[in-house]
C-alpha cells in the first residue's frame, strides 16, 4: 500500500450543499430533466416524436396530392373561362360598334351572362392579388388561350383581381357600386370575398373590351391554405389524447421500477428487507426475482460475516484477558504498565473491528489529544523494533479519535519505514517525523502539521494521480511486498477527513518521499488534563 495522489489535497471539511439549489431548480428545468433524465419521459417523447413524426409525413403527402388535383382543376377552369371569353369576344367585336351598347344592355336586362362586359376608350389599372402560384397560373394559362385564337398584336390583359376595390371604368367606377343584379352579393362579402378574372383586350384603336367573371369555383385559392384551424384541430386533438395515453401506459409501465430503485436505495439500512412484490411485464419481473434473489443473498452474506467476527471477537478475548492476568505476575511495574496500554489497545481494536461488520461506523469518543505524546510511544516502540526513525515534536493538542489518529499516524510511519528501508544513504535516517504550528496568517494558521518523510526512491510523478485508492497497488509497492492489500492510505484519507484534516503527498526535492497531514489545533488550558492513548 502506498502514497496518496495528489500533490495537495483537503480531505472532508465542506459537505454538499446541493439540496437546496436542487430544491430551487424552475419548472422548466424539472420539465426537462422529466423528459431526457426519466424513462417515463424518454418514452413518451418517443413516442410523441413518432407520432408528430408520421403526421408530419401523411399531411405532406396529403398537400403533394392536392397541390397536383387543385392544379389540375385550376388549368380546366382556365380553359372553360378562356373558351366563353372567346366567343364573347368574338361576338362583339363582329357587331357594329352602335349595337353594342344595346347588346349589352338586353343582355344585363334579360341576364344569363356570366360576364361582366364594358367598353371603355382605355386600358382601367388592375391591382392582381399577392404573389401566388396558382393565380399566376391561371392569368397565364387564359392568356396563352386567347391569343391562341386572336389576331397577332392584339393588346391583352388578364389578372385576377380582389373584387374589393376594383374599377370597372377609367372613371373610376367600382364594382361593389354595380346594381345587385349584376354581381352576386355573396360573392363581394367583405369577410370572404371571391376573388375575379379581369380580362381586357383592344378591340379596335382607343376601344378596350373589359370583362369580368368570377371562376366556377371561386374559393379554389382557399384549397391549398394548409394550416388552417380545421385542419389543424383535430391533428392536435389527436396528439393530445395519444401524449395522456403514453403517459398513462408509461407510469404503468415504470412503477415496478421505481419500487425497485426504492428498495435498492434501502438495502444495507434495514436488516431484513422484505421481498418486493413481482409485478409487470415479463422483463421487469426477471429484473425483481434478480433482486430478490441477490437481496437474499447480501443478507445471508452479512448474517455469515456477523458471526464470523463475532466468532473471532470472542476467541482473541479469551487469549487477551490470559495475558493481562499474567501481566499482574511481573514484577517491574513499568513494563506492566506498558503491556497493560498494549493489551487496552489491542481490546479496542477487537471491539472496533465488530462494530464496523455491524455498523460500518467507527464508535471512539473524541477527546483532546497530545500527539507529541503519541508520536515519542510509537517512536519509542519503533527503536524498540530495531528501526531508525528521529522525531522533532512541540507539545501540540487536537481534539479527536485517541485510536483513530493512532492508526492513521501509524500507517504513515510503516509505510515511511518500510519504504525508507532501500534508501541506501550511509548515515541517513529511514523516517523523520516533525511536529509543527502553522504560520500565523498563513492559510495553515490553528493547525498542527505533522511530516512524516522517508528517504526511499519516492513515486514516479506519472504514478501520483493513481495512488490512495481502495485496492490500488503501485507496482513498485507490489514488488517489494506481495501480500498487501492497498487500504493504509485510503485508511488515512478516511480518518483524516473524519477530523476536518487536509493531506499533502510529494516528492521531496532532497530524495524520498513526504506526507503532510494537517490538523485543527484544540486550544487546551493550562489546567485542563490531557488523554492521551
Amino acid at each position: 500500500m502506498r502514497r496518496e495522489p495528489e500533490r495537495a489535497m483537503t480531505v472532508g471539511g465542506s459537505a454538499g450543499h446541493s439540496s437546496g439549489t436542487v430544491g430551487g431548480r424552475g419548472w422548466l428545468q424539472r420539465f426537462v430533466a422529466f423528459l431526457f433524465d426519466s424513462l417515463q419521459g424518454r418514452f413518451v417523447l418517443a413516442m410523441l416524436g413518432s407520432l408528430v413524426l408520421v403526421q408530419l409525413l401523411i399531411n405532406l403527402l396529403w398537400y403533394k396530392q392536392l397541390e397536383q388535383r387543385t392544379t389540375r382543376q385550376t388549368e380546366l377552369a382556365a380553359h372553360h373561362v378562356a373558351s366563353g371569353a372567346l366567343g364573347a369576344l368574338r361576338a362583339l367585336r363582329e357587331l357594329p360598334a352602335t349595337y353594342r351598347p344595346l347588346l349589352i344592355e338586353q343582355l344585363r336586362t334579360m341576364g344569363g351572362t356570366r360576364f361582366l362586359v364594358f367598353f371603355n376608350n382605355a386600358e382601367v389599372a388592375v391591382q392582381p392579388l399577392p404573389e401566388q402560384a396558382l393565380a399566376r397560373l391561371l392569368e397565364s394559362r387564359v392568356r396563352q388561350e386567347l391569343l391562341n385564337q386572336l389576331a397577332p398584336g392584339t393588346r391583352l390583359r388578364v389578372t385576377l383581381a380582389s373584387p374589393v376595390g376594383l374599377k370597372v371604368a377609367p372613371s373610376g367606377a367600382l364594382l361593389a357600386d354595380l346594381p345587385d343584379s349584376w354581381v352576386d352579393p355573396s360573392l363581394l362579402d367583405a369577410e370572404r370575398p371571391a376573388p375575379f378574372l379581369v380580362i381586357q383586350a383592344e378591340t379596335e384603336p382607343g376601344q378596350w373590351l373589359y370583362l369580368s367573371s368570377a371562376m366556377p369555383d371561386p374559393y379554389f385559392l382557399e384549397q391549398l391554405e394548409f394550416f388552417t384551424w380545421q385542419r389543424i384541430v383535430p391533428q392536435l386533438l389527436t396528439l393530445g389524447l395519444a401524449l395522456l395515453m403514453t403517459l398513462i401506459t408509461a407510469r404503468a409501465l415504470t412503477s415496478p421500477l421505481r419500487g425497485l430503485s426504492r428498495a435498492a436505495a434501502r438495502v444495507g439500512r434495514r436488516a431484513n428487507p422484505k421481498p418486493l412484490t413481482v409485478t409487470g411485464t415479463a422483463e421487469v419481473r426477471r429484473a425483481i426475482e434478480a433482486f430478490n434473489e441477490m437481496q437474499e443473498r447480501i443478507r445471508r452474506y452479512l448474517s455469515d460475516r456477523e458471526r464470523l467476527f463475532a466468532s473471532i471477537s470472542h476467541d482473541l478475548r479469551t487469549p487477551i484477558t490470559r495475558l493481562r492476568l499474567r501481566s499482574e505476575l511481573l514484577d517491574d511495574l513499568a513494563v506492566q504498565d506498558e503491556f497493560h496500554e498494549d493489551l487496552d489497545e489491542l481490546d479496542m481494536m477487537v471491539k472496533t473491528a465488530l462494530q464496523i461488520v455491524k455498523d460500518t461506523d467507527i464508535h471512539e469518543n473524541r477527546v483532546p489529544v497530545r500527539i507529541d505524546l503519541v508520536l515519542q510511544k510509537m517512536v519509542r516502540d519503533a527503536r524498540m523494533a530495531g528501526q531508525q526513525i528521529e522525531l522533532s515534536e512541540q507539545p501540540l493538542t487536537v481534539f479527536g479519535k485517541p485510536l483513530a489518529l493512532k492508526r492513521a499516524l501509524g500507517n504513515l510511519i510503516d509505510n515511511a519505514m518500510f519504504y525508507g528501508a532501500n534508501a541506501g544513504h550511509t548515515g541517513l535516517h529511514k523516517a523523520e517525523l516533525t511536529m509543527s504550528e502553522g504560520a500565523p496568517g498563513s492559510a495553515e494558521q490553528g493547525q498542527v502539521l505533522l511530516t512524516v518523510r522517508d528517504f526511499g526512491p519516492g513515486v514516479p510523478d506519472s504514478a501520483l494521480a493513481k495512488l490512495g485508492q481502495p485496492y490500488t497497488r503501485l507496482a513498485h509497492g507490489a514488488k517489494m511486498r506481495e501480500e498487501g492489500l492497498g487500504l493504509g492510505l485510503s485508511i488515512v484519507r478516511d480518518i483524516v477527513a473524519d477530523h476536518g484534516g487536509a493531506l499533502r503527498f510529494r516528492n521531496h526535492p532532497q530524495g524520498g518521499f513526504e506526507v503532510r497531514v494537517a490538523l485543527p489545533a484544540h486550544p487546551v488550558p493550562e489546567a485542563t488534563p490531557i488523554n492521551t492513548p
